[in-house]
């Protein structure tokens, strides 16, 4: 649960960080008016020259802040000069608490962080109630920063920031006038508050919560969607990757049983060059062919020889053929020695020429 609420502070903070910062985006590609108040001993307030025409005849004539605002007999001409300025107050010294502090020079890249936590020390309020600037020098002869620090109760100057926006002020900021101003330096900046920025900030807020609640749905969905279809691709890929495995197992089957058939085949067909190998070993040299024919498993052999009953002796021996008959009368021709014979014989599948 720590856990849980520390990541949504984490959040909320980068949230109003962004927002403030489209915010100062978009102002600083505003134009506004710039308006000077300076608060002078008696506590009432002049304007200062802002090169508009229309409120001319408020330079330099006093006015108070009340506790409603603005005197009433000012305010509907203030309010037309402040509409969507940049309001400056500068106050009185008297209204401030001016503590010096001297830090090492190399102390000046934190130097926010060391004011703050020095106000409770040199003030009488916490950083939290207390609204506080500084303005700083560096002392080259003995390598140090000398700090002036200006500070005062946020409840005083509340009031007149309200005041002002109120009067439709878009920034006000407080500065502290120095009890010796000198040239550089006039007065020390207190505050801003950009009250326009303020009231929009929630709206801007809204917006990027939404923004980030609608990217995060819509991750869910992505999420949800990839589970759903990675799922459904998974199980389609298996089902094709089953089937490609059957089909090669089945085309191999095939392919094994086609092997297996020739190879049967071969060794149950008689080979054509081992029946002529064996018939060129086998028939004597006084026997000649004038035709061979193997029809299957049979072969026919007819031709002249001196001995027609030796040849049957001689292919039957033969491990390649067996029973050998004549399909035929044997014949002899007064004018020649030899004999015509017609011989059958059926053909063994035995691959051991020679034999």
């Amino acid at each position: 649960m720590t856990s849980y609420h520390a990541i949504v502070e984490a959040c909320s903070r980068w949230i109003d960080r962004v927002a403030v910062t489209i915010l100062d985006g978009r102002e600083s590609l505003r134009t506004r008016p710039r308006v000077a108040f300076v608060e002078q001993q008696d506590g009432s307030f002049t304007l200062q020259g802002t090169g508009q025409e229309e409120v001319e005849d408020l330079l330099g004539q006093p006015f108070q802040f009340t506790g409603k605002g603005v005197d009433a007999a000012v305010a509907e001409k203030l309010g037309g000069i402040l509409r969507g300025a940049h309001v400056e107050l500068v106050l009185q010294p008297k209204r401030f608490i001016f503590r010096p502090l001297e830090l090492p020079r190399r102390a000046l890249d934190f130097l926010e962080g060391i004011v703050r936590a020095q106000i409770d020390r040199l003030t009488p309020w916490s950083a939290a109630e207390a609204a506080f600037g500084w303005q700083s020098s560096i002392d080259p002869a003995n390598d140090r920063i000398e700090v002036t620090i200006a500070a005062t109760a946020r409840t005083l100057i509340a009031p007149f920031i309200s005041a002002l926006a109120d009067l439709g002020a878009d920034t006000v900021t407080i500065s502290a006038a120095l009890p010796q101003p000198e040239a550089d330096h006039a007065a020390i900046k207190i505050c801003e508050q950009k009250s326009k920025q303020a009231a929009d900030l929630p709206r801007v807020r809204r917006v990027l919560i939404g923004i980030v609640a609608g990217g995060g749905a819509l991750a869910s969905v992505s999420i949800a969607a990839n589970a759903v279809i990675g799922g459904t691709f998974e199980s389609w890929q298996a089902d094709l990757s089953r089937r490609i495995t059957e089909h090669r197992a089945a085309l191999l089957d095939r392919t094994s049983e086609g092997v297996r058939d020739l190879e049967r085949q071969k060794h149950q067909t008689p080979s054509s060059v081992i029946v002529i190998e064996a018939l060129s070993q086998l028939l004597p040299d006084d026997t000649y062919l004038s035709e061979l024919r193997i029809l299957g498993d049979k072969m026919q052999l007819v031709g002249m020889t001196k001995d027609a009953p030796a040849l049957i002796r001689l292919i039957e021996q033969s491990s390649h053929f067996s029973r050998a008959v004549f399909f035929a009368p044997t014949t002899r021709s007064a004018s020649e020695p030899s004999e015509h014979f017609h011989i059958e014989a059926h053909i063994e599948p035995v691959y051991t020429p020679g034999l």
